[in-house]
């Protein structure tokens, strides 16, 4: 299980860790495309590893009326809810996630200033939830491309800790034949720029065999390939600390 082994490396190199998968991905390409187990399977899997590997896991939420039966379902385990990047202006949803009392992470849309971010974080502080995230993720450059403007990272850090997606930035929307395609021997690059930057945390994809994934594949770090760049990474943050 893939949550086994990330666990191992980050243990190894004492790096908190949190598991991130979606029981629906719902803003797939194509209506073929696989979305995942649904709510209720999904959560018990989630739940499942929230105790069994003591990890505090993370999964995105799509509907206002998901955001309490998720957290419902996880119980007394210790859960991140995501407002996906597609979704991070949508009111109800903010509100509905911040009244569980969870941490929200919220990814930045691809068609997003940085500086506009502050609204979706002030829509979940003026909710009563004070543990707010933000990610990057890239922003659209023409299309099927995006783009990371390094200069996103230390505005959006006025907001709140801010997460740097590696996987989803090298992610080319819809670019393959009804699914996305990626470009992710450019993760590493972006990755160690983000953390000299000065960012709070990483997000990574990762998978042992990314062509069989069921979803981002394309953009995925092998997972062979994870510890070497943590490591670099771990060096490059030393450094700038």
């Amino acid at each position: 299980m893939l949550a086994d082994a990330i666990q191992r490396i980050a243990s190894d190199l004492k790096i908190p860790y949190v598991f991130k998968a979606s029981y629906d991905k719902a803003n797939r390409t194509s209506i073929t495309s696989f979305r995942g187990p649904g709510l209720s399977e999904g959560c018990r899997i989630l739940g499942v590893i929230a105790q069994s590997n003591g990890l505090p896991v993370l999964t995105d939420v799509h509907t206002p009326q998901d955001c309490k039966p998720v957290s419902d379902a996880i119980g007394e385990g210790d859960l991140l809810l995501q407002i996906p990047a597609f979704l991070c202006r949508q009111t109800d949803l903010l509100i509905a996630a911040a009244e569980t009392g969870r941490a929200i992470n919220i990814k930045k849309g691809q068609f997003v200033a940085p500086s506009d971010m502050k609204h979706a974080v002030q829509k979940v502080r003026d909710s009563g939830n004070q543990r707010i995230s933000l990610t990057e993720r890239g922003a659209s450059f023409g299309y099927n491309n995006l783009v990371v403007d390094m200069r996103a990272l230390p505005i959006m850090r006025g907001f709140a800790p801010v997460v740097f997606d590696g996987t989803h930035s090298v992610q080319t929307p819809s670019a393959g034949n009804g699914v996305s395609g990626g470009q992710p021997e450019f993760i590493p690059v972006l990755a160690r720029a983000a953390v000299a930057a000065g960012i709070d945390g990483i997000f990574l994809e990762v998978h042992n065999n990314p062509a069989e994934a069921k979803s981002d594949g394309a953009n995925a770090l092998r997972l062979d390939y994870l510890k070497p760049l943590l490591e670099q990474l771990l060096a490059i943050h030393a450094t700038i600390k």
